[in-house]
């Protein structure tokens, strides 16, 4: 093979690795789920830097027609003037004469229609690889081709209510909450000194309710709680948040439950921005002394059965992310005899309705409780469970729904 052959063919595999990478870049960032403005810094590097373009402007209609993209290009853009100009483009046109002031610096308009609607149109001039032989760009074709998948992909995040969004959406949905199972605690103990168990209804695909576990060491543990008000995506993003802090501040050190709720207000107030607050509970348990220390930060009452008698575990301060700094953190602390039960719930148990409107309530949880808390804690949440199914009867579930139930051996 000669040489002149050989770099032909080297600089072709260039090229076509050059597409291949522009294109995987690309589509990484759409299944990302990157916003628009990332997608268009890249779709602009790639014009630019990889398939040199030296001037081009990009003209999109999201909910309305706009120029997001404009390089080498000085003039000011006047959409009311020039739009008109370039909807009577339906397929990739080179330019000549025009009496346009903006399309007689450009060599190439290429249009972008979907459903016989155009998403956009791409002015480009000359690139920078161009000769007088060849002055139009010969990656043309895939320049076209990437213009389209990413007006195309702007376009889907523009339009939820059509079906194709939908279906995305539904995916990256049920992808989320099987991340967000992989949140909560799989192995929970059952020994002879704990038995603990946990059960969860999330009242959308993804939940703001969250529970945990935590050892620390071989005699003390942490046991938690919470819910973030409000429901949905939302409410599921910013309780992930507030469970990798947990893990990460009792990763490196134990705390003192006081400074602990201080530092989690901190983190929550930053990330809520005020829109949302997130009631908790936490409890530090000490198997060797069999003392628990407990905050609850506005959340439902815990309940602590020994024997025939219970209390609601209240002691503690308001929720978290309601106010800057948090007023008058009580910390409660208690004795545990063998064979105390700790229920922790979250409100859709006690607030959910059955189809007369009427609320499950505090009263009756505490009842089945009582009732069944001397079997294994797991087959007490399944009764618990379906005594709630019993009560809600057709309907579904109002909220976001999890109980963790210990018995203390």
């Amino acid at each position: 093979m000669s040489e002149p052959v050989f770099q032909h063919l080297e600089q072709q595999l260039s090229i076509q690795s050059l597409k291949l990478n522009a294109l995987l870049e690309i589509t990484s960032a759409i299944n990302s789920n990157a916003g628009v403005d990332s997608l268009l810094a890249i779709y602009a590097f790639i014009l630019k830097e990889q398939l040199l373009h030296r001037k081009f402007v990009l003209f999109i209609k999201q909910e309305d027609w706009n120029c997001p993209v404009k390089v080498g290009y000085k003039g000011k853009i006047t959409l009311d003037e020039h739009l008109p100009d370039l909807l009577r483009f339906k397929e990739t046109t080179f330019l000549s004469d025009s009496n346009s002031t903006l399309l007689r610096e450009f060599q190439t308009v290429i249009p972008v229609y979907h459903s016989d609607q155009p998403l956009a149109y791409l002015l480009i001039g000359e690139a920078r690889n161009s000769t007088k032989n060849h002055p139009v760009d010969k990656d043309l074709d895939f320049t076209q081709t990437l213009t389209n998948i990413i007006c195309v992909a702007i376009e889907n995040k523009g339009l939820e209510r059509s079906l194709l969004a939908k279906e995305r959406i539904n995916k990256d949905l049920e992808v989320a909450s099987e991340l967000q199972k992989l949140l909560f605690p799989s192995n929970l103990p059952s020994n002879r000194k704990m038995d603990v168990s946990a059960k969860y209804v999330s009242r959308e695909v993804v939940s703001g309710d969250y529970y945990d576990f935590i050892p620390l060491g071989d005699e003390e543990y942490i046991i938690c709680i919470a819910d973030v008000s409000g429901k949905g995506v939302s409410a599921a993003l910013l309780m992930a948040n507030f469970q990798a802090t947990i893990r990460a501040l009792f990763r490196y050190q134990r705390f003192d439950l006081s400074f602990l709720i201080e530092e989690l207000n901190k983190k929550v107030v930053l990330s809520a921005q005020g829109e949302k607050f997130i009631t908790f509970f936490i409890a530090h348990y000490n198997a060797f002394t069999r003392t628990l220390k407990y905050i609850n930060a506005g959340h439902n009452q815990p309940l602590l059965t020994i024997g025939k008698k219970h209390q609601l575990l209240h002691d503690g301060c308001i929720g978290l992310g309601m106010l800057d700094e948090l007023p008058n953190i009580k910390v409660g602390k208690l004795f545990l005899p063998p064979k105390s039960t700790l229920v922790l719930y979250t409100d859709g148990v006690v607030e959910l309705e059955n189809e007369e409107g009427e609320a499950y309530g505090l009263e009756r949880m505490i009842k089945n409780i009582q009732a069944f808390s001397s079997l294994k804690m797991e087959d007490m949440n399944n009764i618990l469970f379906s005594k709630l199914d019993e009560w809600k009867g057709r309907l579904p579930y109002g909220d976001d729904t999890a109980i963790l139930s210990c018995k203390f051996f």
